[in-house]
């Protein structure tokens, strides 16, 4: 072979390398979430449609036990396990009270280099928040829409978000190849903010531990450090705290309640404040149910202080 037909296959390798990098936005992994449960084959057609686009993706769950209509919940979920995932994983989020409506239905990029395919409709409040915006794109359904579905307006979840999401993992497409640019922003819910303040901590509740009843902060251990001044949270151990919760404005519990390691460190039925999986504090009840005894619940309007004794 001569030199020029050997410059010429290593630059035409060059280009198509060059090529196919600019297409490789996914990693090969979607996660699905939803509000559909598993009594029906709503998620079954999901996987199905991601199969469809390429059979080596790996198709993974996050949960299908939101709540109906529980935007918030939706994005909690999102935000809880994000940072598990590597760069470039593809998260499905379909909690859509709105299908059909005019709602954009958006991929986000995050700073972190995750993707986030849902409708803009409050779902990326705090991913994006706390990853923070690299670029938003609409989803342009003329593209990116399953082939044979443009009648039916109610099941996004499987003809536009899955399908999308999917041909982005796969590398099948670039961000770019989503849709149009949008500005660098989404539609928020309002909550509250975890911060320092007047000498305590302010925060709020995001969910419910479901199946113990443990109501869970936003507020990260860090910041009871900070408050504090303590070298570790072991030091803490036994410390009390005034905790007062609030909804709308409306005071809904105040207790004094000791800080402890494990659940272990009270009695049984007695309260106690603790750093959960997540590393923020929440709140519960030995073997028994804080949220119910307190009726306290989960969602932006919930407010939650934390003061040293």
């Amino acid at each position: 072979m001569s030199v020029t037909k050997i410059i010429c296959v290593i630059v035409m390798t060059f280009f198509i390398q060059l090529s196919h990098s600019a297409y490789a936005s996914g990693n090969g992994i979607v996660v699905f979430q939803s509000d559909f449960g598993l009594s029906d084959q709503a998620v079954s057609a999901m996987h199905g449609v991601a199969l469809g686009v390429d059979k080596d993706l790996k198709v993974e769950d996050l949960t299908h036990d939101i709540p109906a209509y529980n935007i918030w919940e939706g994005a909690y979920r999102l935000d809880a396990v994000a940072d598990f995932w590597p760069a470039n994983t593809v998260f499905v989020s379909v909690v859509d009270p709105g299908v059909g409506s005019e709602r954009k239905s958006v991929v986000l990029k995050t700073k972190t280099n995750h993707y986030f395919v849902t409708p803009d409709n409050g779902t990326l409040t705090i991913v994006a928040k706390r990853l923070g915006i690299a670029e938003v794109r609409e989803i342009d359904e003329k593209i990116n829409r399953l082939k044979g579905s443009e009648a039916s307006h109610t099941f996004h979840g499987r003809d536009v978000y899955a399908y999308t999401g999917a041909r982005l993992a796969a590398s099948a497409i670039n961000f770019e190849q989503v849709g149009p640019k949008l500005a660098p922003e989404v539609l928020n819910i309002p909550f509250e903010a975890a911060r320092i303040e007047d000498n305590k901590l302010i925060g709020g509740i995001p969910i419910l531990d479901p199946a113990y009843g443990n109501v869970w902060t936003n507020i990260p251990m860090s910041l009871l450090l900070s408050l504090t001044k303590a070298q570790d949270y072991g030091s803490l151990y036994t410390q009390e705290f005034l905790v007062t919760v609030a909804q709308g404005g409306k005071s809904v519990l105040s207790e004094t309640i000791s800080f402890e390691r494990s659940f272990a460190g009270v009695d049984e039925g007695q309260p106690l404040l603790y750093v959960n999986s997540l590393e923020n504090l929440a709140l519960a009840l030995n073997q028994a149910n804080f949220a119910a005894k307190f009726d306290i619940q989960a969602g932006g309007e919930w407010r939650i202080e934390i003061a040293p004794k």
